[in-house]
C-alpha cells in the first residue's frame, strides 16, 4: 500500500472512532433504567419520557375534554396518565419483539432503550444473513400493527357494550398511535425498522452488507432533512406550531442516522476483522474471593493497562468485571477486608463478545459501556478482552500493512 493511502486510511479510521466516541454511541443511552425483562436490561431515554409527558398533557387538557366535556378533571388526568403509560408499553412490546426474534436467530441482545422514535435494541453483533436481518427488522412494525388491530377491536367491542366514552377514547387513541408507529417505523430509511428492511434487500441483491448499509443511511438522512425542512416551512407559512413536531422528529432522525453512518464507515474500513484479531489474549484476571490488598500486591496488575479487571472464579467461570476506579477508592485501612466480589459488576451487566464476532459490530456496545471494555468469551471461558486501545493497535496494523494476529 502506498504511504499516502496508508496515512489517509488511518486518518479515516481515527476520525470515525473519535466522532463515534463523542456522540454516536451515546445517543441511545438510557436516562432511566427500569430493570430487566426476559434477561435484557430495559431503559428509557429522556426523549421517550418527554413524549409520555406530552401525551398525558395533550390528552388530559385537549382531546379528552373536547371529545367528552363535563367529566371531572381527575378523570381526564387519570386516563391521560394511563394512556401515556400504555403508550410506553406499546413501545416496549415493539422492541421486545425484535429481541425475541434476534435471539431465535442466534443474535444476542445487550439492552433495550425506549426513545422518541420508538426504541432501540442494542444487538451484540449483527445478522450474518439478509434473511435474518429482514426477520429481526420486520417483526417490530408487524407487532405495532397487531397492537393497532387489537386496540381497534377492543374499542369497537367497548362501544357495543356502552362502556364509558372516555375509556373508549383512550383505547381508540392507542389504536391510532400504534398504527402510526407501525407506519412510521416501516419507512425505508435508517435507523428505522424499514431502513433495516431496505438494508436487507440491498444486501440480498448486491451481496455487500456495508454498501447496503450505506444506502439505508443515505435514505435516512434524506428523510430526516425532509421532515426537518418541511416542518419548519409549515410553521413559517401557516403559523401552525404542529409542524414543529415534524421538525423535531427530523432533527433526532438526522442525529441518529449520523451516528449509524459513522458505524457503517468504520465497518467499511475494518471490513471482516474479527475480535480474535484485535483482542488482548490471556488478560490479567482476579478471583472474586481475593482481597483488594492481595490483588494490588500482585506484579501483573501493576503492568495492566485497562480500565477494568475481569473477575474469574476458581472453576474458570467468568463472574464479572471490576472497574479500576472502584479498586482505587477503597481506603487503605479497608483493603485487607474488602474482597473483589464486593466491587465487581456481574457478567450479566458487562459487554461480552465471541472471538469470531466482527470488531466493527462491537464498537457501538464498547463505546456505550462504562469501562469501554468487552470480555471475550469462548465456550463460557474468558479468552481475552477488547478495549479502544486494542482497536487503535489494529489501526496501526492496517496502516503499516503488518500481518494480523490469527
Amino acid at each position: 500500500m502506498p504511504q499516502e493511502d496508508a496515512k489517509e486510511r488511518r486518518a479515516v479510521v481515527c476520525r470515525v472512532i473519535a466522532g463515534y466516541g463523542r456522540s454516536g454511541g451515546r445517543t441511545m443511552n438510557a436516562t432511566l433504567r427500569l430493570g430487566r425483562l426476559a434477561g435484557v436490561r430495559v431503559g428509557v431515554h429522556w426523549t421517550a419520557l418527554l413524549i409520555a409527558v406530552l401525551v398525558a398533557l395533550t390528552l388530559a387538557r385537549g382531546r379528552f375534554p373536547h371529545a367528552h366535556p363535563g367529566e371531572p378533571a381527575w378523570g381526564y388526568w387519570g386516563l391521560g396518565l394511563i394512556t401515556a403509560l400504555m403508550f410506553l408499553v406499546s413501545l416496549l412490546a415493539h422492541e421486545m419483539a425484535h429481541v425475541l426474534v434476534a435471539r431465535r436467530s442466534g443474535v444476542a441482545v445487550d439492552d433495550v432503550t425506549l426513545w422518541m422514535l420508538g426504541g432501540a435494541a442494542r444487538l451484540r453483533g449483527a445478522a450474518r444473513h439478509p434473511v435474518t436481518e429482514l426477520r429481526i427488522a420486520g417483526v417490530g412494525p408487524l407487532t405495532s400493527l397487531i397492537a393497532a388491530v387489537f386496540f381497534t377491536g377492543t374499542a369497537a367491542w367497548m362501544a357495543v357494550l356502552s362502556a364509558p366514552g372516555l375509556a373508549v377514547e383512550c383505547v381508540s387513541w392507542l389504536a391510532a398511535i400504534n398504527f402510526v408507529l407501525a407506519t412510521f417505523n416501516a419507512l425505508p430509511a435508517a435507523p428505522l425498522d424499514g431502513g433495516r428492511v431496505l438494508r436487507a434487500y440491498l444486501w440480498h441483491r448486491g451481496g455487500d452488507r456495508v454498501r447496503a448499509a450505506r444506502g439505508a443511511v443515505a435514505a435516512g438522512r434524506y428523510l430526516g432533512w425532509f421532515m426537518l425542512l418541511t416542518g419548519f416551512a409549515s410553521v413559517l407559512l401557516s403559523g401552525v406550531l404542529v409542524g414543529l413536531w415534524s421538525a423535531l422528529v427530523g432533527w433526532f432522525l438526522i442525529a441518529a442516522v449520523t451516528a449509524e453512518g459513522r458505524v457503517v464507515q468504520l465497518q467499511g474500513v475494518l471490513g471482516d476483522v474479527t475480535v480474535r484479531q484485535v483482542m488482548t489474549p490471556e488478560p490479567v484476571a482476579v478471583a472474586p474471593t481475593v482481597t483488594v490488598e492481595g490483588f494490588l500486591g500482585t506484579l501483573p496488575f501493576r503492568r495492566y493497562g485497562h480500565r477494568a479487571v475481569p473477575a474469574v472464579a476458581c472453576d474458570g467461570a467468568v463472574a464479572g468485571l471490576v472497574p479500576a476506579w472502584r479498586i482505587n477508592r477503597v481506603p487503605l485501612e479497608g483493603r485487607s477486608k474488602v474482597v473483589i466480589g464486593d466491587l465487581m459488576r456481574p457478567v450479566t451487566e458487562v459487554v461480552t463478545a465471541a472471538p469470531d464476532d466482527f470488531v466493527a459490530d462491537l464498537v457501538p456496545c464498547l463505546d456505550a459501556a462504562l469501562e469501554h471494555l468487552a470480555l471475550v468469551l469462548e465456550g463460557g471461558r474468558l479468552v481475552g478482552v477488547v478495549s479502544s486501545s486494542d482497536i487503535n493497535r489494529m489501526v496501526s496494523k492496517l496502516t503499516t500493512d503488518a500481518p494480523l494476529r490469527t
